[in-house]
């Protein structure tokens, strides 16, 4: 347990359990992409901190793009209505996209990302998350690459946040009241 600010945080993943399994993640999308240059598409704001280690460690050429998509706001459950904020600057055309996210909880945001990407003709599109909470989903999507299986918990830290708050944090945890 960590007292972060005045409020009692619950490691559930470490800072080492996080780094091995990027480790992991990025050995097997550079051995798919073998030959190939991939276009990350950073899910703004949580799966910055996530991107932004992978990619270091990933053997491929990789171009960044950056989208922010929100259903959740400052509340500790998606809203069901996905909204965008941010759109790419770039067109995709014959690339191969990866859409990093920080955690798939009911998949309506994911589902609305690729939605939208598969109309503007990418070579390919895979999906990547540092989390899924397989129990709440609530639409059929396919993660090519996830780094954790979680429960239904509320996670903050590694660019995950409440309320803005806890991005800063190097392990995933649990807020406990």
């Amino acid at each position: 347990m960590q007292n972060i600010h005045g409020t009692n945080i619950k490691v559930l993943i470490s800072k080492e359990q996080i780094s091995n399994r990027i480790q992991e993640l990025a050995t097997h999308i550079s051995a798919d992409y073998a030959g190939k240059e991939i276009t990350v598409i950073c899910i703004l704001k949580g799966s910055f901190v996530f991107v932004a280690d992978l990619i270091r460690e990933i053997k491929v050429p990789v171009s960044c793009e950056f989208m922010s998509v929100s259903s959740y706001g400052d509340a500790k459950t998606s809203s069901g209505e996905v909204k965008m904020n941010l759109d790419l600057s770039l067109p995709l055309d014959g690339k191969h996209i990866l859409i990093m996210e920080d955690i798939v909880d009911s998949g309506l945001t994911l589902e609305f990302i690729k939605d939208l990407l598969s109309v503007r003709n990418p070579a390919s599109i895979r999906c990547c998350s540092l989390l899924q909470k397989p129990d709440a989903l609530k639409v059929d999507i396919e993660v090519d690459y996830h780094g954790f299986k979680i429960g239904n918990e509320f996670v903050v830290g590694y660019g995950l946040d409440y309320a803005q708050r806890y991005r800063e944090l190097p392990y995933i945890g649990v807020v406990v009241q």
